[in-house]
């Protein structure tokens, strides 16, 4: 699995993405302001959307994301 990461400016959102979104994931906020997408068949999440991202970081604080990640060997 790749995890691809971009920041849209006009938005002020970081986003965190295993495939693009599309119309069938189910969407929740999983703490205020960051939101998951999770495809329907599994539950597993596939997207994350982290809004005032930059506040976000001017507040000197880490962001936390409560979910974990399937460790994967490179190569």
């Amino acid at each position: 699995m790749s995890l691809t990461v971009t920041y849209d400016e006009p938005s002020d959102s970081l986003h965190i993405d295993t495939c693009a979104p599309y119309r069938e994931q189910e969407s929740d906020e999983i703490k205020p302001g960051i939101l998951a997408r999770s495809n329907p068949s599994n539950g597993r999440i596939e997207n994350i959307e982290i809004l005032s991202f930059r506040a976000r970081l001017a507040a000197g604080k880490p962001i936390e994301l409560p979910v974990s990640l399937e460790s994967v060997p490179i190569g």
